[in-house]
């Protein structure tokens, strides 16, 4: 018979099954231990400050996660400092704070961190961009590279050349004022906006840059292909790899550091997917609560954990919970 252990809030579940080869025993381990009763409260008292991803956490599509509003809310009543790191490139900072706001939840755009305003400022401020950007990417992400003092070209769905023999294509005039191509998500991707960040990126000055690479937007009933296909994409055809800014990329935790300051050992993060916010928070040396609302689940937390390769251990969160609303208990 087979055998599955794992460690539920200090007690120990088992459960069985049919014949597998030899006998097996899975356990969760130490490091991703069940949050509840006193150690939630204890957890919780012990930070300052709680990074939230969005999407799969605070809700999905248009519908908050039940108890996520009281949540948030009842943090910053007690004190806490809350802010929201999105891979989520179609909104800017200040449709994020309404979008928050109109679900019911306390927040400015000043808590917000996306990748849309964090690439515009990696390209200022990091790499100090000479000339304009091939915008793989939607009006939010335009507009943020615009309020950098970015010029952009690509970014909509602009007439496309389609027609003519294929050599016209390789042979299109391309703007000599392109230093970078920035992928996010773009409903409006097309192969001729492949072929022509292809042909920018020949030019290995040419920076290459994609807000994140999650393959998975989840949604109400299911999810649809995230900006990590089309990242994908550019990258095979380029055959370059992408610098991404998004989670797991430590950037967007360091502009938040440096716009509002916090100290690592009473910060935690709050996420759904263990290879984006997860991996986050342990390659920035915070705690980490995974919520199985979204994306991962324990079962691949499982295979981590078992794994001989140490980087996947990363993966492993301190500690999970069924929904974020499980942490409200904490702050009666």
């Amino acid at each position: 018979v087979w055998l599955f252990c794992c460690f539920k809030g200090g007690v120990v579940i088992r459960g069985g099954g049919g014949p597998m080869p030899g006998d097996c025993i899975f356990t969760m381990a130490a490091g991703c231990v069940h949050l509840s009763g006193p150690l939630c409260s204890q957890v919780v008292a012990s930070v300052d400050a709680l990074l939230f991803d969005c999407d799969g956490v605070l809700w999905k599509g248009e519908s908050p996660i039940p108890g996520a509003v009281q949540l948030i809310n009842r943090l910053q009543e007690r004190g806490k400092r809350v802010f929201f790191l999105t891979n989520n490139s179609t909104k800017s900072r200040q449709m994020y704070g309404e979008k928050l706001r109109g679900l019911g939840f306390e927040a400015r755009p000043e808590q917000v961190f996306g990748t849309a305003p964090c690439a515009a400022l990696y390209l200022r401020q990091e790499a100090r961009l000479q000339g304009s950007v091939y915008l793989i990417g939607g009006a939010a992400l335009r507009g943020e590279l615009q309020a950098q003092g970015i010029a952009c070209s690509g970014s909509g769905s602009g007439p496309e050349h389609t027609s003519g023999p294929m050599h016209d294509w390789a042979a299109e005039p391309l703007d000599p004022a392109v230093g970078a191509v920035l992928v996010g998500f773009d409903e409006h991707f097309t192969y001729m906006k492949l072929c022509r960040a292809a042909r920018y990126l020949r030019n290995p000055a040419c920076i290459f840059l994609a807000t994140n690479t999650d393959t998975l937007l989840p949604l109400e009933g299911g999810g649809i292909p995230g900006t990590g296909c089309l990242v994908k994409a550019v990258e095979a055809a380029a055959n370059r790899t992408a610098h991404v800014i998004g989670k797991p990329s430590t950037f967007m935790f360091e502009c938040m550091v440096k716009e509002h300051g916090v100290d690592l050992n009473r910060t935690i993060m709050v996420g759904d997917r263990l290879d984006t916010d997860i991996l986050m928070g342990s390659n920035c040396g915070l705690r980490t609560i995974l919520t199985l609302t979204g994306v991962s689940t324990l079962e691949e937390v499982r295979a981590h954990q078992e794994s001989d390769a140490s980087d996947r251990h990363k993966l492993v969160p301190n500690y999970y919970v069924d929904s974020i609303a499980d942490l409200l208990p904490a702050l009666d």
